[in-house]
């Protein structure tokens, strides 16, 4: 007969396995938006393993999630693949931002206290001296945060919760634009400018102005992607 794991020891075995199983969907996050893991390319279990250092359960559950974010398409009978970018799938992700960042942008700038304005301005310094530094990572990590910010601005849980589950689908457009321009600066730039307007939109209360922006400056991404396709 199995004895069983006392309850300190189980509650710290399923800490262990949730902490391996996030790890793993970060690492695979990384490696599919910046497109280390191409469109298309297959996911093994095994070969995963042995290319993270993290067991098979943790890489079915970080896949699982994945796919159910988009980022990861199953196939019966032949397995996971990262999923494909096509001129549908981006015009469908396009189409939800404008509806989704555009309403957190304008309920922001309804309901921001003086200390959200603040906190979203530092966030926008933080990408102009992430770009100025040619810090890639602290780039992304800081895009996500003001993102996550606003959504949070915007007093609205189901807003922050869809707007956090579609940024990586956005993410991995944004690195294959840079990768066909050869470089991240300038598009880097072109965001900053948008941060900068909408949180001064904000900061004026000017709900408007500050759906304007972001609307503004996605329809350009979608544009620059559509070219690329």
């Amino acid at each position: 007969m199995t004895t069983p794991l006392p309850v300190s020891a189980a509650l710290e075995w399923r800490s262990d396995a949730r902490s391996l199983a996030e790890r793993a969907y970060e690492l695979l996050v990384r490696k599919i938006t910046r497109l280390e893991l191409p469109p298309g390319a297959p996911l093994g279990e095994k070969a995963l393993s042995a290319d993270l250092g993290i067991g098979r359960t943790p890489i079915r559950e970080a896949l699982q999630r994945l796919a159910a974010e988009g980022l990861v398409n199953h196939h019966p009978n032949r397995g996971m693949f990262v999923a494909e970018v096509s001129a549908s799938g981006v015009q469908h992700i396009y189409e939800f931002r404008l509806l989704t960042d555009g309403s957190a942008a304008r309920m922001a700038a309804m309901r921001a206290t003086d200390r959200d304005v603040d906190e979203l301005k530092d966030l926008h310094l933080k990408l102009v001296q992430a770009t100025d530094d040619d810090d890639i990572d602290r780039y992304v990590d800081y895009d996500r945060r003001f993102y996550e910010a606003l959504a949070r601005v915007a007093r609205n849980d189901y807003l922050a919760e869809v707007i956090s589950r579609i940024f990586n689908l956005h993410l991995r457009l944004w690195f294959l634009i840079s990768r066909r321009l050869g470089t991240w600066h300038g598009i880097a730039r072109a965001h900053e400018e948008m941060t900068k307007e909408i949180v001064e939109a904000i900061a004026r209360r000017d709900p408007e102005q500050a759906e304007r922006a972001i609307e503004s400056y996605i329809a350009r991404r979608h544009q620059d992607v559509g070219e690329l396709l």
